[in-house]
């Protein structure tokens, strides 16, 4: 955790009225946090706007999140993007947020250096378009060596298809004599997890207002605090991040415990 309280007190300044810094406690930060991020349609469809233009409003508050996120020093913040599930929705849309994943990376590459922020993926990003791949992988490369916050982006991503995709590669290694079968264990399965190496999600954000996981991150979210808001994404800034940190710290997390044992 890489927490600075001077750029933290003025990033957090003039507060609103039922939330402010103070209400959190910096030395009990989630280390990583997930994010769920829906409501771009609802959003635009509520103003009378193409849902086009609530894809667009939201890449403003991802960019937040992202910097919120370093200013609260976690290690980790992943938000789900793209689910295999998307690719059902008209063609003129997934359009457009393949162009925009695209743009967006490019224009927002500056601030990942700026903030030493190392990109990764989520899901299998050589099945997207070929300009929206080669843009993934060289920010990938670009960012690389970067040595703060871990900022993983979920697209083309669904977790039964992750968790059949582990199961092949388990079945190819014990078929091929690389491992025994009662060497199949949690760890084996999570070191063939697109999060292998990533600590599981400490709080899981979802907007909107859905009660629902998606297909998102089913084995990792196994003891994770979940946290609700009826905010839609794009209106979602750096004051509900803080709520939803305070409701987390307010939670008793006993991982299949007793509370004082």
């Amino acid at each position: 955790m890489r927490l600075d309280p001077q750029k933290l007190r003025a990033y957090y300044a003039d507060p609103p009225q039922d939330i402010s810094l103070d209400d959190v406690d910096l030395g009990r930060i989630p280390s990583h946090v997930s994010i769920i991020m829906d409501g771009n349609g609802r959003w635009a469809t509520a103003r009378g706007l193409d849902r086009s233009r609530g894809h667009v409003a939201g890449v403003d508050s991802l960019r937040e999140a992202v910097t919120t996120s370093v200013r609260l020093g976690l290690d980790v913040l992943s938000v789900y993007a793209f689910s295999t599930e998307n690719w059902r929705r008209p063609q003129r849309e997934v359009d457009l947020l393949m162009h925009l994943f695209a743009t967006t990376l490019v224009k927002e590459l500056p601030l990942f250096h700026q903030e030493n922020v190392r990109l990764r993926f989520l899901g299998d990003i050589d099945a997207l378009p070929d300009r929206t791949a080669r843009v993934f992988h060289q920010g990938l490369d670009e960012t690389a060596d970067h040595t703060g916050m871990t900022f993983a982006l979920a697209v083309n991503y669904g977790s039964r298809a992750e968790i059949a995709r582990a199961a092949r590669e388990l079945a190819r290694d014990v078929a091929a004599g690389r491992l025994a079968p009662d060497d199949v264990d949690e760890g084996a399965i999570g070191a063939r997890l697109y999060t292998a190496g990533l600590p599981d999600p400490d709080l899981l954000i979802r907007t909107s207002g859905e009660l629902r996981l998606s297909n998102y991150l089913l084995w990792q979210l196994a003891y994770t605090e979940f946290y609700v808001t009826d905010t839609l994404w794009p209106d979602f800034d750096r004051w509900e991040f803080l709520r939803a940190v305070a409701a987390f710290q307010g939670r008793s997390r006993r991982f299949g415990g007793v509370v004082g044992s």
